[in-house]
């Protein structure tokens, strides 16, 4: 059986400025992942800075994030290499669906 490789899909349209200003922040949570078996699962993107700067910040010694994923910087390209490998490496496994498309 060939598997599908999982569909990454964006709150909103990911144009240009949207791009910029998500890169500019360093995080993003308007990733939602639909996998072949029609599972969709929420993904939350941090890039190494912003993710120092509000351990750095915050009142607690800690971040976390439902399917939390730290990546070199948000981009569209980086999104989509981090899906397609953490798909490949089953990580979508041991995550709780949001939901299931029918």
């Amino acid at each position: 059986m060939n598997k599908q490789s999982p569909l990454v899909i964006f709150r909103e349209e990911f144009d240009e400025l949207t791009a910029f200003e998500v890169e500019s922040k360093g995080w993003y949570s308007g990733i939602t992942v639909e996998l072949e078996n029609k599972n969709t699962y929420q993904l939350f993107f941090y890039d190494p800075i912003r993710l120092h700067q509000d351990l750095e910040a915050d009142s607690k010694p800690y971040i976390s994030e439902p399917g939390l994923v730290v990546v070199p910087r948000i981009t569209v390209e980086n999104i989509n290499m981090a899906v397609k490998g953490l798909y490949n490496e089953g990580f979508f496994n041991y995550l709780q669906p949001i939901g299931k498309n029918t």
